[in-house]
Formats: C-alpha cells, sequence, structure tokens
C-alpha cells in the first residue's frame, strides 16, 4: 500500500513524492473530478483538468500557491479522454503556462482529437444531432430539448479549447514526470480513453475506466463507435491481466484491489442486462425501458440524458447477442422487443 498523505491548504493529496491528486467541484452528481500532477525534471504533468468554472479555477490557483507552480513550469498537458469534466480546462491551463519561449503541449488520442471536433467545436451540428437522437429514443420533444439546452453550459465549461495540441498514441511507452508508463487504449466510457500503467511501481491512472465506488457510465451518443458495453468489457478482461497495486481514479477514493473491482464492474453491468431483458415485456422504446430500470421521477435532466444512453448500449447489446430485437418505426422512434 502506498500511503496518501494529505495536505491542508488546496484540494490536494500528495499520492507518493512525486504524483499528487488534485479533487476539482463539479456541479452535477459526481460532486468532484480527480485530475494529477507528476513531478518531473523537465518540468510538472497535468493529467486532466476539470471544468472550467470560477470554483474549478479558484480550486487550481490555491495548487499552484502551495505548489510554487509558475508559468513555465508545466511541461505537458494529457486529457486522457473529452468528457467536460477532463479536458474542460485544458486550455486555460495551457494560456495560464504559457510563456514567450513555449507552449506547454497538451496531448489526446487520436480518437479524442475527432470527439473533441464533434461534441465541443462543432455547436449547431451537434446539438441539431443530439436532440434527433433523443427523439429517435422516445423522449418527448419537450424533454429532449431540455437534454440538448444542457449542452450549451457544457460547451461553455470546455472553452477556451486548447491550442498546440499533440497526438499520443496507444501501446506505445510515454514518460509523465519521471515514471515510464504504457499508454492503453480504454474504449467503452469513452471512445477514446487512455489510460496509463506505471509496471514498476505497478501503478495505473485509470481515469474514468475503473471506479471504486459507482461503475462508469456506459453510453451510446450520435457520435459513439459501435458497441461500447461490449469493448468496455473486453478492456476489463485485458486489464485483469496487469498487476497492480493502486490505482488512480478519475473520480471518488483511490483503488487498492484491482482485480475485485475489476470483477465487481463486470458483475454489475451482468446484473444490468438481465434488468434491461425483465423490463422488455413487450416491444418498447429506449426511454420506455429507461424509466422502467431508472425510475426518472427521481432524476434531473442531466442525469435523464445518461440514463437513456447508458441503457442504450445495454439494449445494443442484448441485440448484438440476439436476445433481443430492435425495431425503427415510421416515426424513427427505435423499439426493442424479445428476440
Amino acid at each position: 500500500m502506498i500511503a496518501a498523505l494529505p495536505t491542508t491548504a488546496a484540494p490536494l493529496l500528495q499520492i507518493t513524492p512525486d504524483i499528487y491528486q488534485v479533487e476539482l467541484p463539479l456541479p452535477f452528481a459526481l460532486r468532484s473530478v480527480n485530475c494529477y500532477l507528476l513531478r518531473g525534471s523537465q518540468g510538472w504533468t497535468i493529467l486532466d483538468t476539470g471544468l472550467n468554472s470560477r470554483a474549478g479555477r479558484a480550486a487550481w490557483a490555491a495548487v499552484f500557491a502551495v505548489l510554487g507552480l509558475e508559468p513555465g513550469d508545466v511541461e505537458q498537458i494529457v486529457v486522457t479522454h473529452i468528457h467536460p469534466d477532463h479536458v474542460g480546462m485544458a486550455g486555460w491551463l495551457q494560456a495560464h503556462f504559457r510563456t514567450s519561449a513555449k507552449t506547454p503541449p497538451v496531448y489526446l488520442s487520436p480518437r479524442s482529437v475527432e470527439e473533441v471536433a464533434k461534441v465541443w467545436a462543432a455547436a449547431a451540428t451537434g446539438d441539431q444531432a443530439q436532440a434527433a437522437f433523443f427523439l429517435r429514443c422516445g423522449l418527448d420533444a419537450e424533454t429532449a430539448q431540455a437534454a440538448v439546452t444542457e449542452m450549451g453550459p457544457m460547451r461553455q465549461a470546455v472553452q477556451p479549447l486548447p491550442t498546440a495540441v499533440q497526438i499520443m498514441q496507444p501501446g506505445g511507452r510515454v514518460r509523465l514526470g519521471e515514471r515510464q508508463f504504457q499508454v492503453i487504449h480504454a474504449p467503452g466510457h469513452s471512445d477514446g480513453q487512455m489510460i496509463f500503467y506505471d509496471p514498476a511501481d505497478r501503478l495505473m491512472l485509470c481515469a474514468d475506466q475503473v471506479l471504486m465506488r459507482i461503475s462508469p457510465n456506459i453510453s451510446i451518443w450520435p457520435s459513439t463507435e459501435p458497441s461500447p458495453l461490449r469493448r468496455y468489457l473486453a478492456s476489463l478482461e485485458e486489464l485483469a491481466q496487469l498487476d497492480v497495486d493502486l490505482a488512480l481514479p478519475g473520480h471518488g477514493v483511490l483503488i487498492e484491489e484491482w482485480a475485485a473491482r475489476l470483477q465487481g464492474i463486470a458483475e454489475h453491468h451482468r446484473v444490468r442486462l438481465e434488468e434491461m431483458v425483465a423490463a422488455v415485456v413487450q416491444p418498447s422504446t429506449v426511454a420506455e425501458i429507461s424509466r422502467q430500470v431508472f425510475n426518472h421521477d427521481r432524476l434531473s435532466t442531466h442525469e435523464v440524458r445518461f440514463a437513456v444512453t447508458e441503457t442504450l448500449a445495454h439494449l445494443c447489446y442484448l441485440v448484438e447477442d440476439g436476445r433481443l430485437a430492435q425495431d425503427t418505426g415510421a416515426d424513427g422512434v427505435m423499439c426493442f422487443g424479445r428476440g
């Protein structure tokens, strides 16, 4: 076990002599996101960035004051995936640490670069696609529009988008701080998500692929590649082959029982799949099935978005396995029934 050493003047937790966890506030149910600072002889590496908000900027400022970070001190910024709580402050941090001599590069996977352009840079096109998508899922027009309207503040919370973006290829090795990490493609939660494994210390920077107390959301959105749940479960099987003593996640507490947690998440999805099958007593829309499984009455609009998209991911998995059948009505609404 590696002891976590708390600091008191900022949302900062020293995990090892060279790695700090920064817990940044979020304005929704998750409450916070974990970002990481890795100290190196050539400067600091920032891994994930938080949502660009007044509270987030204030939290970072407190961290910089404690650690004495000034412009020029950051070597690179690495973004594990394109969700707003991870990519949101990449541009702001890049500008903050820029000097006349250098701009710290922002690294994303090839797929994440594509996703940033589709999701965060193309406002009108993206909103139209989302609205049509939620209608196809069977949400009423008012709820579908409310779900899309939520994207406006999220889009603002990732501005400014970073410049000097560099590609980081999964499958290779990369130096973060003074450590050498294997770069692992970890799909399912986000198509282009990268996580990082240090075999020397059996340390994993696992982003949102594995969380300790909640199951990562596995969803289908308009731009999602096919079979996210199948790819996610396959990723868990691959990650189970790695010897991990400590994992540093994107949300929540540190993970010390790696293999057990992977098994627990996989079992959660097996149970959820059976719940989905049980909910399909007659041909139903995604929204109808989601209401039965997740009880929309107790959810915010933000949470309904994720309930519907997670339901769709599980339903499509069941269609692929032949346990359910999918049809599309004349109105374009998807319908799922027993196979």
